[in-house]
């Protein structure tokens, strides 16, 4: 089983590259970080064409995240749970139907800037909130992995000039922290696990030449419950997608998995 995490950066106007990239990677399932659509707005029946059954959690003109599956799709649910007040759509969540079932998360973690500030807290209240759904999932001892775009990024070798984010919350102590108590739950990522070299970067900014001068960071990442990480085979990132016609800013990060 393929499943890939791609923030797009608006399904309107990547619609072409994503479709090109599902063409070539042919995916078994694609969790989606900001969409920017409404959920009656999202081109559903394009990606029904192309066989992928579509669940989506849109929010008007900013963030939403999507799943699109060629497998079997069971119990899907919308929101981080912990905060009902919370109308940011940044979750949703799947049970994957195949030779071994496993539950998909998709998240597009606030990004927190300014910090200090409320929209900084509101990013660490949501890790907290994502850590305790991730050890609620962990009691059910069944594969499942939360993959997308986090917004952190992890170690200073997760970025190619770490001293040009130190200030900035996707790299605060407080946010490295944050991400670790998730980590020491017992997930895996997954690419640190499959591949630990450097220059591994997943987004690179549109302006200052950031792509042509290599000048990335990693902040989309799968991490994998102890059950999941069994089923690693595989992970890889897919640069060279951030080089095409139109490229979102970030670029798609896969894995296989034997089941």
């Amino acid at each position: 089983m393929k499943i890939a995490c791609f923030n797009i950066n608006g399904i309107k106007a990547r619609i072409g590259a994503l479709s090109d990239w599902l063409k070539e990677a042919d995916p078994d399932v694609v969790l989606l970080q900001e969409i920017k659509s409404v959920d009656e707005a999202f081109p559903r029946q394009h990606f029904e064409d192309m066989g992928y059954t579509v669940e989506t959690h849109g929010q008007k003109s900013f963030n939403g995240v999507a799943i699109l599956s060629k497998l079997p799709l069971e119990d899907v649910t919308r929101g981080l749970p912990g905060d009902d007040t919370d109308e940011q759509a940044r979750w949703i969540e799947a049970t994957v139907v195949n030779r071994r079932a496993v539950r998909v998360c998709g998240l597009y973690l606030p990004n927190g800037n300014p910090a200090p500030g409320p929209k900084y807290d509101y990013k660490l209240a949501w890790m907290e909130r994502l850590r305790a759904r991730a050890l609620e999932m962990m009691k059910d001892e069944e594969p499942f992995l939360m993959a997308g775009d986090y917004n952190v990024i992890p170690q200073d070798e997760d970025a190619a000039r770490p001293e040009a984010w130190s200030s900035d919350a996707l790299a605060l102590p407080q946010s490295r922290a944050a991400y670790r108590r998730i980590i020491n739950l017992g997930m895996t990522d997954a690419l640190r696990a499959f591949d630990p070299g450097l220059e591994q970067y997943t987004f690179w900014d549109y302006q200052a030449g950031a792509w042509n001068r290599n000048d990335g960071i990693r902040i989309d990442h799968l991490l994998l419950s102890p059950q999941c990480a069994d089923l690693l085979l595989e992970c890889r990132i897919d640069k060279e997608v951030r080089g095409r016609e139109k490229p979102s800013d970030h670029v798609p990060v896969w894995v296989r998995l034997d089941a």
